[in-house]
């Protein structure tokens, strides 16, 4: 279940997390006839020996502030070909089926992977190490001491 604590009259859900690495794909904005526009993208993730590994496709979309962040600051480099491998949590994980429209399985079903993107670990564009998360107590007392919305002053940059 959730970790925040229930209020009386409150809803509460079970939460269902996928932790792993793969690689960034696909980044587009996406605007739905019905809806707000939304950040999606799909993530390669790996699976099986690391001599040689099998690939999972999830289909994602972006989710708070700091992941939309992170894709966001890395598109260009995916864009250019780059390889941007990161690790990843996801939530809400779910199968959509869809039919193919063209190709040797046009007209067949298909099902994709699909998951909301809720926090990204680590970021490495071509073997360097770009963007690591700080551990959560120390983001906690970083944010305590010197909150997001707060302007930056010389001392704190």
């Amino acid at each position: 279940m959730s970790q925040s604590s229930a209020v009386a009259g409150e809803a509460t859900y079970f939460d269902l997390h996928t932790q792993g690495l793969g690689y960034l794909n696909r980044i587009r904005e996406v605007t739905p006839s019905r809806g707000k526009a939304f950040l999606a993208c799909t993530i390669t993730a790996l699976n099986g020996p690391t001599e040689s590994p099998e690939y999972r496709y999830f289909d994602v979309t972006v989710c708070g502030a700091e992941a939309r962040q992170l894709v966001n600051r890395y598109a260009e480099a995916v864009e250019q070909g780059h390889k941007v491998l990161m690790g990843f949590r996801l939530g809400d994980l779910w199968t959509d089926l869809f039919r193919y429209n063209r190709g040797e399985k046009a007209g067949k079903t298909g099902v994709s992977l699909k998951a909301r993107l809720l926090f990204v670990s680590w970021v490495k564009v071509n073997g360097k190490l770009v963007y690591q998360a700080r551990p959560k107590a120390e983001a906690d007392e970083a944010e305590a001491t010197h909150p997001a919305d707060a302007p930056a002053t010389a001392e704190s940059i």
